[in-house]
């Protein structure tokens, strides 16, 4: 288990994200990102827009995916 915050995933906040995987932290961001703008969080707002229009741009989406990848992986185990 690994764990990356909010805004080393481009986010608002240091909130704890847990995986086993990057996909795990960056769906758990998702959720994070969609929970906190619907309960009136507006720091995060422009989070969710970028992570809801990442793929319109398979290249940029797919750089940000390859960078939070590597990014996870260098990180130690909880």
């Amino acid at each position: 288990m690994k764990t990356m915050t909010c805004r080393q995933l481009g986010g608002a906040c240091d909130f704890p994200l847990r995986g086993n995987t990057a996909d795990e932290v960056i769906q758990a961001q998702d959720k994070h990102l969609k929970e906190v703008v619907a309960a009136g969080d507006e720091a995060h707002q422009s989070a969710l827009k970028d992570m809801k229009g990442r793929w319109k741009n398979p290249i940029k989406g797919m750089g940000w995916y390859k960078n939070t990848k590597r990014d996870f992986a260098a990180l130690p185990e909880d």
